[in-house]
Formats: C-alpha cells, structure tokens, sequence
C-alpha cells in the first residue's frame, strides 16, 4: 500500500514539473538548420494564441485556432519569411536559423474558459565557429 501511495505522490510531481508554465525550455540549433518550438497541447477552437521574442517581448505571430488566421510580424526584418505557425497545434517553426534568432520565445495561449498560459523558451542558435568552441572546451 505504501509503494503504491508513493509512486503516486512521484508521479504526481513529475506531472506538475512538465505542467510548469513559468520554465524555459532551452533549445539548441545549428545555424542554417531548422528549429520547431512547440507547447505539445492541441489548441481548442476558440483559443488564440501569440508569440512574443525577447526581453520585451516584441509580437511575432497571432494564430486564431477557430478562423485558422494566422499573422506574423517582423520588426525588423531579422526573420526575413522564415516564421511558420501551424494551425493545428500553434507550434512555432523558425527555418534557415541565424544567430540572431537566439534568444527568449514565448507562447500565451488565451481562451474564453480559461486563464492565459504562457510558456517560454530559450533559443541558442550556434554558428559553425562557436559549435567548434563550443567542443573543444
């Protein structure tokens, strides 16, 4: 009885680490390489969801799940049309990454039955000289 309690009680804990909307995610990526940050939770239809980079959190993308409209915004131009949002599930996908793509991503996922959810994710792109570095030492 008691190892079923605890196993329970370590399950439980696990399941709030995985759960926990106030960590960062560090992901890394190679320049030039393809990077996908996802929330693995399916949008419900009237969620909205937006994606925000950097410290001040400046807006890169809009997905309205029931109208399937998706708006992307690049203030200054370091994207160049390399941003993709899927639909479906509202993952982000930043393609032919450079280094200036490293840096702080976050998704809120808003609904009219819910509270805002917000997850973060700290993106480091490596160029070839900084992964060799990055070896070495």
């Amino acid at each position: 009885m008691f190892h079923r309690f605890w196993f329970c009680l370590c399950l439980w804990r696990l399941a709030g680490v995985f759960a926990d909307s106030d960590a960062v995610k560090s992901v890394s990526v190679l320049e030039g390489d393809s990077v996908s940050l996802q929330t693995n939770t399916e949008l419900q239809t009237d969620d909205q969801i937006t994606w925000a980079f950097g410290p001040s959190a400046v807006f890169l993308a809009q997905l309205q799940k029931e109208t399937r409209i998706v708006i992307t915004h690049d203030p200054d131009g370091r994207f160049r049309n390399r941003l993709k949002v899927n639909n479906q599930t509202g993952s982000l996908t930043i393609t032919n990454t450079r280094t200036t793509h490293s840096g702080l991503y976050q998704i809120i996922t808003s609904s009219s039955r819910s509270r805002n959810t917000t997850y973060k994710f700290n993106v480091t792109v490596f160029g070839e000289s900084q992964l060799q570095c990055h070896l070495c030492c």
